[in-house]
């Protein structure tokens, strides 16, 4: 049976997970984040982690250092800055004041994902993996933003929707990736200049935010890249679970960019080749997932850009058993790389090998790739009456 939205159900199911959240990382909050203690109950946080390790609790620019600045593009950064400002100093009181601003995004998110999916949107709010993970990080400023440019964009609102994409783009890089999907849909419904200034107005939005950051404090501003481009395999990565396995392939740089370029190039196929002109909404998650796959790493909480994608993807009633295929995987993850943390931190009878960590990986990797081959047939096999419209006026331009 499919459910549509009201303000007050989604108000309440929201309210009460993000509550739910904080009390999965109400133990660390009570015991002051203590190592092997915030891996083995599952509950750390980069939030109180880092407001300590970049200097923010003495209210330090968060680009000013060339070795210690934060490792996020410039708004996540502002926001992280930002927040210490108005924070009772202290790192209990720095981390409730970003659990009440995540937890208003958290409500946003789901709001938005009403619009985009009213009879599925009940979905993300109880997602496990994202209630588990809401409060790891600041990524969700960096979902809001691509939901809200998502639904101008099926508005055909698409100035706003380059801005606030680009926008997204300088919170958290990984909405980059939609990029490539808008331009075909464009180019699909023969709108190419508009689909060029599109990606223009887009990319020229997240060069204008970033270009006060690299005039005044370039080193700090160009370790994100820096740390990105010469990062090793890192947890929750294909190459990472492969290195534990005993297989270490030579330049994962190389290896990670081949094939997400070679995944990209497929997807890109499939949307020129299908009958239909598709949705942004129906086809960001695979683009989205793809990025992930192949990326040198994963942090638990990008499942927080994942499932709203996956969310908004989903057409069809059969399709909701593979996405919860897909969370299922997510939580074992979750669990895993705080437990396999534990092992390394001493986490005493808590703790797993890193083989079995490996494999959950690997179950991770399949599920994703899985739940996103199952939004493509549904793409695929979509009726052409409920194919999206072409579009009849252009508001770039």
């Amino acid at each position: 049976m499919k459910v549509s939205y009201t303000a007050k159900a989604l108000l309440l199911l929201t309210v009460v997970m993000a509550l739910l959240s904080f009390v999965k990382f109400d133990h660390c909050y009570s015991h002051s984040w203590m190592s092997p203690d915030e891996y083995t109950h599952a509950c750390y946080s980069d939030i109180p982690a880092l407001y300590d390790a970049r200097n923010l609790v003495d209210h330090v620019w968060p680009y000013s250092s060339a070795t210690n600045s934060v490792e996020y593009p410039p708004i996540m950064g502002v926001v992280m800055w930002a927040t210490a400002l108005v924070s009772p100093h202290s790192i209990h009181g720095y981390f409730l004041v970003n659990v009440f601003l995540i937890a208003l995004l958290f409500i946003a998110s789901a709001l938005l994902i009403a619009k985009l999916n009213p009879h599925y949107w009940y979905l993300f709010p109880i997602c496990p993996a994202v209630v588990a993970s809401l409060y790891i990080n600041w990524d969700i400023w960096a979902v809001v933003s691509v939901l809200g440019s998502i639904l101008l964009f099926e508005r055909q609102r698409y100035r706003t929707s380059a801005l606030l994409l680009g926008i997204s783009i300088a919170t958290k890089f990984f909405p980059i990736v939609l990029l490539a999907p808008i331009f075909i849909i464009f180019y699909r419904r023969k709108e190419i200049r508009s689909g060029i200034r599109y990606l223009a107005l887009s990319l020229g939005t997240y060069a204008l935010i970033n270009l006060p950051f690299a005039l005044t404090t370039p080193t700090g501003w160009w370790r994100f890249f820096s740390l990105n481009s010469h990062r090793p395999a890192d947890f929750g990565s294909l190459w990472y679970a492969l290195q534990l396995l005993g297989w270490s392939p030579n330049n994962i740089n190389v290896m990670s960019g081949f094939c997400f370029i070679a995944a990209m190039a497929v997807f890109c196929i499939f949307l020129l080749r299908i009958k239909h002109t598709p949705s942004l909404a129906q086809v960001a998650f695979i683009a989205a997932a793809i990025f992930t796959l192949t990326s040198k790493v994963y942090s638990p909480q990008y499942v927080l850009w994942l499932a709203p994608l996956g969310v908004i993807a989903l057409t069809r009633r059969s399709d909701r058993s593979a996405f919860w295929i897909w969370q299922g995987s997510e939580l074992l993850y979750h669990l895993a790389i705080w437990e396999y943390l534990a092992t390394s931190s001493g986490g005493g009878r808590f703790g797993i090998t890193g083989v079995a960590y490996a494999w959950i990986t690997l179950g991770r990797i399949v599920a994703t790739g899985y739940f996103a081959l199952k939004i493509g047939q549904s793409v695929q096999n979509q009726p052409l009456e409920e194919a999206s419209t072409p579009l009849t006026n252009s508001t770039i331009g």
